[in-house]
């Protein structure tokens, strides 16, 4: 066998070997958030809202499904991820609970940059998984701010905190637990911004 081909021989089998060695790519689970839908009202609000998204840390900026088990050390469910970054996912439930809900004739995002009266602003400081009593519940934070558009004053801000039991100890539970945990945390949002918000624009 001439030098070069057997170089090209060698080759090929060390070629083969690593690849036989590369572990192979895990199959991951893609989860929405869940919602369910909420109670239909008459436009009673002639105000814009826009809904921007929150403000958040590195880590709970991400598709990673966060968890905390028992210590201080930060973990994620492994195979799984969020269809979409935790803020982008809690930004378009409040806009749904918006939409559904009807009051207002006129909601949008800070992805489409129409002009609004105001501004549902905030800072997401919890979207994971953490044991209560040995068992995974889903936790939500979001510090809210309304903000009036034109001059960047916030008129009012508000702390909303929620948390919902998982059913069991498996991601389905969980992502369940996130959904219901999602829906109670929106219902006080909305009625805490269409207060607030009526209230200003009455002045």
């Amino acid at each position: 066998m001439s030098p070069l081909r057997l170089l090209a021989a060698l080759l090929l089998i060390g070629n083969l070997a690593a690849c036989s060695l590369l572990p192979k790519s895990q199959a991951l689970s893609i989860y929405r958030l869940p919602a369910s839908s909420l109670p239909t009202h008459t436009v009673s609000a002639d105000w814009a809202l826009r809904v921007n998204t929150p403000y958040s840390s590195q880590l709970l900026d991400s598709t990673r499904i966060a968890v905390l088990p028992p210590g201080d050390q930060i973990s994620a469910y492994q195979g799984v991820r969020w269809s979409d970054r935790a803020p982008l996912l809690l930004r378009d439930r409040l806009i749904d609970a918006f939409l559904d809900d009807g009051r207002l004739q006129a909601v949008s995002s800070d992805e489409s940059r129409l002009q609004a009266d105001l501004a549902l602003d905030g800072d997401l400081r919890a979207f994971h998984s953490e044991y209560q009593n040995g068992r995974p519940a889903a936790r939500i934070q979001f510090d809210a701010r309304l903000v009036e558009s034109g001059s960047l004053r916030i008129l009012a801000s508000r702390r909303f905190e929620v948390s919902q039991v998982a059913s069991d100890t498996s991601v389905p539970a969980v992502v369940d637990a996130f959904g219901k945990a999602g829906d109670q945390l929106a219902r006080e949002v909305l009625e805490w911004t269409l207060s607030q918000g009526n209230a200003a624009q009455a002045q």
